[in-house]
């Protein structure tokens, strides 16, 4: 698999998608969801949904090998790459800005047959894949992506991510006991109910949940599905256009209402068509702290409590926790505080010598004018309007910013590049404000960022490569499922209605071969219905005079009784078991 064009940092999260893990019920399983979606979707699907699943090289009769789709995708500007389940959403979101498409290689058990919050290949390839060949949707997703990885995460993102990959792993998981699944659950209520703000990085999620995974497009009153979570989904599919769930026009707006993924959408966002969506995009960016900056920008950092950059004018970024932003008499920045691991960089590059080894813990700076140049940034600053500063190695100097800042000590270097000062290093410093110690002789060396303002904050370390692992990027793998004897004796009888199938048996040599796998099935597993869905289509176009025929009917007629689900499920295969 060629995963070295990406970032070493996100070739983790990539894994073989080993398919032959994928057992004959598995099979079964994305070939019932499949007729179903596209019988459905052919009529309510944007227009390039059909074309997209040929194109895409989405097969209804098997669950897809991700490089055979990755091939076809590369035509309209995209890679496909398996991943393991959740990932976490700035993985997922720089891969996406990379022109790749994360596909979740595991796939939804039969009892979540018409949903499954946890990603699988039914939601990834089946749902986002086909819509991706139009080109204006293809370009709002590079465009989305490129403006998520910018926003800022919180800490209780992140806490809230966890619960959510946890609960989901462990509904999916066969062998999980009804205890565990009770407390994921509580587990999530608590975190969820613990979140004090919503940040960046929840607000274009729920921009990402109403448009690329629950989008609607076209006439308010008549719209058609485009979004992966209900291209995906066959329950939702069809509720979603029903007048019990709410139509409302998609606008900038839409990031003030939360979603749950457990549960039916109330309400969903039309947009007139995907250029739309690139236009409330934007107006959706130009609230955020990596377009607005200054004290607004490092405000949402703060809150966060997670890493983040400042972009100075100078082009310096100081990556880490962001805890203070001191302001002078007028309200204006004049300090900037960072605790824990810090790094400096320079268009996206660490500095050499300025890592979060050297920087362990945490990093300060004045920003803002000198009281010599009042109207210049220091950046800018000649030569020899430094020597006039006495800014030159080896000598004393005093620096008074404007704000009131004063930083004393020996020059030990000048850092410049691009013809700007970026960082000077000085010894036996210090650095006060209005009687505040912000930097004292015996730290060490003070390294000073020089820049007089900060356009420009964003989520996550400058240079995440050189920054190592952040709590955003912690890559975790699904666990393989245990399956029980009785579990291997079903698969195996799947197996054999697969082959039956696909070795084209036809007329009474159908029914021989049904009858076996059918009087095994109807004693280690009389309530499964789906071995008797996959039955009946055979029989009723390769053998319709067959004595099978009404013993299979009245058998799901019976199971159809045990619950509104399974009725539902068993009556929407009835209408399509005539044509294979």
């Amino acid at each position: 698999m060629e995963t070295d064009f990406l970032p070493p940092h996100l070739r983790k999260y990539v894994v073989e998608q080993h398919y032959e893990k994928y057992t004959p019920v598995d099979q079964a399983v994305w070939r019932y969801v499949l007729r179903q979606l596209k019988a459905f979707l052919s009529k309510h699907a944007h227009e390039c949904y059909v074309e997209g699943l040929k194109k895409t090289g989405i097969d209804i009769e098997r669950i897809p090998r991700i490089e055979d789709v990755s091939k076809k995708i590369q035509e309209f500007g995209w890679r496909a790459l398996p991943v393991s389940g959740f990932i976490p959403p700035a993985a997922f979101m720089e891969l996406q800005s990379l022109g790749v498409l994360p596909i979740a290689s595991d796939m939804r058990t039969l009892d979540h047959l018409l949903y499954t919050p946890a990603p699988d290949i039914v939601h990834e390839a089946a749902g986002h894949a086909p819509i991706l060949i139009h080109p204006e949707f293809s370009d709002y997703l590079r465009q989305y992506a490129q403006v998520a990885k910018k926003a800022i995460i919180s800490k209780e993102d992140l806490d809230l991510y966890e619960a959510i990959r946890d609960l989901s792993d462990i509904k999916e998981n066969p062998a999980s006991t009804p205890e565990q699944v009770k407390a994921a659950e509580e587990h999530l209520d608590k975190v969820g109910k613990s979140i004090s703000h919503i940040s960046e990085a929840s607000e274009l999620s729920r921009m990402n949940w109403w448009t690329a995974e629950y989008g609607l497009i076209g006439e308010l009153d008549n719209p058609k599905i485009f979004g992966a979570g209900l291209l995906s989904s066959v329950g939702e599919s069809k509720w979603c256009l029903s007048q019990k769930v709410k139509k409302i026009p998609l606008t900038v707006d839409c990031i003030k209402t939360s979603y749950d993924i457990t549960e039916p959408q109330p309400q969903l966002f039309v947009a007139k068509d995907f250029k739309t969506l690139v236009r409330v995009l934007d107006e959706m960016a130009n609230q955020m702290a990596f377009r607005i900056g200054g004290l607004k920008g490092l405000n949402k950092a703060i809150e966060a409590q997670s890493v983040n950059t400042a972009e100075l004018n100078s082009g310096l970024q100081i990556s880490g926790q962001i805890v203070e932003a001191i302001t002078d008499s007028n309200g204006a920045l004049a300090y900037l505080r960072l605790q824990g691991p810090s790094q400096l960089s320079y268009q996206d590059h660490e500095l050499p010598g300025h890592d979060q080894k050297y920087h362990a813990h945490g990093f300060g700076t004045p920003v803002g004018f000198l009281k010599a140049y009042p109207n210049q940034c220091p950046s800018t600053f000649t030569a020899s309007q430094w020597a006039e500063l006495n800014v030159v190695a080896g000598k004393e100097t005093r620096l008074e910013f404007v704000s009131g800042v004063v930083v004393t000590g020996k020059v030990q270097s000048v850092l410049q590049k691009d013809g700007k000062t970026l960082v000077l290093a000085l010894t036996d410093a210090k650095a006060e404000f209005n009687g505040r110690v912000l930097f004292a002789p015996e730290w060490g060396t003070f390294d000073m960022a020089v820049g007089s303002t900060v356009p420009s904050v964003f989520g996550g370390p400058a240079d995440r490569e050189a920054y190592g692992e952040t709590t955003d990027f912690v890559a975790k793998r699904v666990p393989a499922p245990k399956y029980s004897n009785e579990e291997l004796q079903r698969q195996s009888l799947y197996g054999q209605v697969r082959k039956i199938r696909e070795d084209k048996f036809q007329g009474p040599a159908l029914t021989d071969a049904l009858e076996k796998v059918l009087t095994i099935h109807k004693t280690l597993m009389p309530t499964d219905w789906l071995l008797l869905m996959e039955s009946l289509e055979l029989v009723l176009s390769r053998h319709p005079e067959s004595k099978l025929k009404k013993q299979i009917e009245d058998d799901l007629a019976t199971l159809s009784k045990k619950d509104e689900k399974t009725h539902g499920l068993i009556s929407d295969g009835l209408v399509l078991a005539g044509a294979l």
